[in-house]
């Protein structure tokens, strides 16, 4: 299942609900169905993860007590509310850096042997059609479409037979980066960590809709042009030795949000030179079986 969580604009109460794209991609508000049917859901998706709930099981149990009518009520159309980040206060943000080949060998970097990782806040996260902040002293304004993973329950040492069971979802996360800083600094923390510089979305796909998350294809285009086109096959490290590298460094906790790296094609290393973004730019990352994620980039 997809969730989606998102804002009436009139009112601006929030919300989530699931995608039914059985009803041409409607919105099935679960505040409201809840309400309806008098059974109690959990408030939000980050609550709903917390508490280890599976969607699909609450759906069920939602839709065998209720009526048709109940259902038709509670949904909404997409052109009446205003999606939103699906998770805005993760415990951490995770990132894998150089975690595709070809994207290794474009920068002139060496395949690593075990993941790199790096740190994004919490503050850069914003939803789809959010604004992306270009400061006016970012010159090298880049994008990286990476899948990303929600951890589902709290875990250390996980194996790689055991990770799939601690993973809720998965998203699309985009990891801005000001390249001009990052590499004069010489480490990734500034350069990828101001506000607006971790859009994700638009849903979070559970696993159940998932089968292979190491067999997806991803594609970003700027302003209509594809500049990258990939497989997550072709990650160094795929999404559960990923698991199993990090969580043997820190305990995974629900919520947390793991980046996996991005292939090759940034606008860094195009040749023959580099197209960085500007202002006014419309970035659209696609991954499968998730959706697309949209933002544009506006200079202040």
């Amino acid at each position: 299942m997809k969730l989606a969580r998102f804002t009436y604009p009139y009112s601006g109460k929030e919300s989530y609900g699931v995608i039914l794209e059985a009803e041409g991609g409607k919105i099935l508000d679960l505040t409201k169905f809840s309400a309806l049917t008098n059974i109690n859901v959990p408030s939000s998706i980050r609550s709903l993860i917390s508490k280890g709930l599976k969607i699909e099981k609450i759906f069920r149990k939602l839709t065998e007590k209720s009526s048709g009518g109940n259902i038709k009520r509670a949904m909404v159309d997409f052109e009446h509310v205003i999606l939103k980040a699906p998770i805005v206060n993760p415990p951490k943000i995770v990132c894998l850096g150089l975690n595709y080949k070809d994207h290794a060998e474009e920068s002139g970097s060496p395949i690593p042997r075990e993941p790199i990782i790096f740190m994004k806040p919490r503050t850069a996260i914003i939803g789809p059609e959010e604004t992306i902040i270009k400061p006016n002293f970012v010159q090298q304004l880049d994008y990286e479409i990476e899948l990303a993973i929600i951890i589902g329950k709290k875990g250390k040492n996980i194996s790689i037979s055991e990770a799939k069971k601690y993973i809720f979802g998965y998203t699309i996360l985009n990891d801005v980066s000001a390249r001009d800083i990052q590499f004069k600094d010489g480490q990734w923390t500034r350069g990828k960590s101001f506000d607006t510089f971790a859009p994700i979305g638009p849903y979070i796909t559970t696993i159940e809709q998932i089968n292979d998350p190491n067999n997806l294809r991803m594609i970003t285009k700027v302003n209509g042009e594809i500049r990258q086109n990939s497989l997550t096959k072709l990650m160094i490290f795929n999404v559960y030795e990923i698991v199993h590298h990090i969580s043997r460094v820190m305990t995974l906790e629900p919520c947390d949000i793991i980046a996996t790296g991005t292939p090759s094609g940034v606008a860094a290393f195009m040749k023959p030179e580099p197209k960085f973004l500007k202002n006014g730019d419309v970035i659209e990352m696609e991954i499968e079986n998730i959706g697309i994620l949209r933002n544009i980039v506006v200079e202040r």
